[in-house]
């Protein structure tokens, strides 16, 4: 029997972590061996990731990992990369990276949507590539960047996992999932489209070769192996958009819709092709790669990003706000309090995410509390309720009814966020599991090594082992009326 381990590098916009973890035929099981935080820093200019500190970081974690797998007396097979999107770094001829790569957070992209549409058409960016229309996508930082000039000597543009695989490797290649995320690959060819890059006037040579999920990228460089003592191990491509790799490690049923609960929530469901139609356009929907020919259909809604800037500016006055306290504390408040649109453009990046908060309740003539447990109470309810309002577009986009939803990631973990979803959708939840995106990134690499034959046999496998917890919708006449408000303070803030 082959017991070979995996090892899942995990980065989120923000910390990062290493796994080791082991799919065998009776045990599915991980072990996190590194976390680290690079929180986005203003260097030259704009806000930047520390990339010598990131990619020192994850080396780190993959000596760890083996030394951990050499105490189990058990080899490791591959290492795959999974990241946040959108974001990326340029190298030149040397291999070398030119510059820290920018956040997406970064104000450069305030008005590019305006100053790409004085080139091509909306319309036309979404009928060629079924991407919705955020300003952070990297379609618009190029446009940013290129106003500000794109340094000569860049020869190659590679999205944060794939740089990593390429310093891992030697290797430049651009895997797919991701490379959806730029708002640059045609959703019908599944290539660069050739014409977005000749309206930005970008030379085509910075565009790497594509791939697919589960491409051997090659072994590790030899000194680099050495190094970390690593020496036989491969870096295989999972899908390195973290959803991607997180909607691969939901057990989905064709009838549920998932939630990615993190810094973003992700709402959508898994297709096998793109939904690209004036009425998707309408709603902003996006299409984004899957792995094994699947597409996610989905919306980005600004997750529990609101929740935690708040408990950042309420430690930085000295207010201790453990989050498991404040949650008892949100789900004891029986009085009725405000809500928010969640996906309000105040809300990106704000100076105080507290102002913020309280200057668009202001304007929808609600009074905001000073109290934590108040606001984190307005915040989750307005999540649930704005989940509930973007499944409802699914079922009208796709003439599907969503019978469950299927909610991972770190936010699986909120009790109250759980219940309150199950009960302004009206649909049962499952939450769980909460390392959905490592498990998807292991189990790519797990296919590629020909432990499991489908990922429908993959996911069949993690079911046996993972406990799921189960919530019901609860209907309450507080729950249609606060309905009733949200619907009329969203319609304020929809486009």
């Amino acid at each position: 029997m082959d017991d070979s381990l995996y090892i899942a590098v995990d980065l989120g916009a923000g910390s990062g972590r290493v796994f080791l973890a082991g799919v065998g035929p009776q045990e599915v099981w991980f072990e996190e061996v590194r976390r680290f935080h690079y929180p986005p820093r203003r260097r030259a200019g704009h806000l930047r990731w520390d990339w010598s500190h990131i990619f020192a970081e994850i080396k780190a974690g993959l000596r760890t990992a083996g030394e951990r797998a050499r105490q189990l007396g058990r080899s490791v097979s591959s290492i795959g990369v999974d990241s946040w999107g959108v974001d990326y770094g340029l190298i030149d001829r040397d291999g070398e990276v030119i510059e820290d790569p920018i956040c997406y957070r970064d104000e450069r992209t305030a008005d590019m949507i305006e100053a790409f549409c004085a080139r091509g058409s909306r319309t036309e960016l979404y009928a060629r590539t079924g991407i919705q229309l955020l300003n952070f996508n990297t379609i618009f930082q190029l446009c940013a960047h290129q106003r500000a000039g794109i340094p000569q000597t860049a020869t190659r543009l590679l999205l944060i996992p794939d740089l990593i695989h390429f310093l891992l490797t030697g290797r430049a290649v651009t895997e797919y999932t991701n490379a959806t995320t730029t708002q640059l690959i045609n959703a019908e060819t599944g290539a660069w489209d050739r014409r977005l890059l000749g309206l930005l006037d970008l030379p085509e040579h910075l565009f790497a070769d594509l791939i697919v999920p589960g491409t051997r990228i090659g072994p590790l460089k030899a000194a680099l192996a050495a190094e970390l003592q690593l020496d036989g191990v491969s870096v295989i491509a999972p899908a390195t958009h973290d959803t991607a790799s997180a909607v691969i490690g939901a057990p989905l049923t064709d009838d549920r819709a998932y939630i990615s609960s993190g810094t973003w929530s992700l709402v959508g469901v898994e297709r096998n092709s793109p939904l690209i139609n004036a009425e998707a356009a309408r709603h902003n929907f996006t299409n984004e790669g899957g792995a094994f020919g699947t597409i996610r259909f989905l919306k980005n809604v600004c997750g529990l990003w609101l929740l935690e800037s708040c408990r950042k500016e309420w430690q930085a006055q000295g207010v201790a706000v453990d989050y498991d306290s404040l949650l008892a504390e949100v789900a004891a408040i029986e009085a009725d309090t405000g809500l928010i649109f969640p996906d309000d453009l105040r809300f990106f990046n704000p100076p105080s995410m507290l102002d913020a908060i309280a200057a668009q309740m202001a304007e929808t003539n609600q009074p905001c509390s000073n109290e934590p447990a108040v606001i984190a109470r307005v915040i989750l309810d307005s999540l649930a309720l704005r989940y509930a309002s973007v499944l409802r577009t699914i079922e009208e986009l796709t003439g599907r009814k969503v019978e469950g939803v299927q909610i991972v990631g770190g936010g699986s973990q909120n009790d109250y966020l759980n219940q309150a979803t199950a009960t302004a959708t009206g649909k049962p939840v499952l939450a769980g599991p909460v390392e959905a995106t490592v498990i998807g990134n292991v189990l790519v690499q797990a296919i590629a090594a020909g432990r499991f034959a489908s990922l429908k046999d993959a996911r069949r496998h993690v079911t046996e082992y993972t406990r799921l917890k189960k919530f019901t919708p609860g209907a309450s006449k507080r729950w249609q009326a606060q309905a009733r408000r949200y619907a009329a303070i969203e319609a304020r803030y929809v486009n």
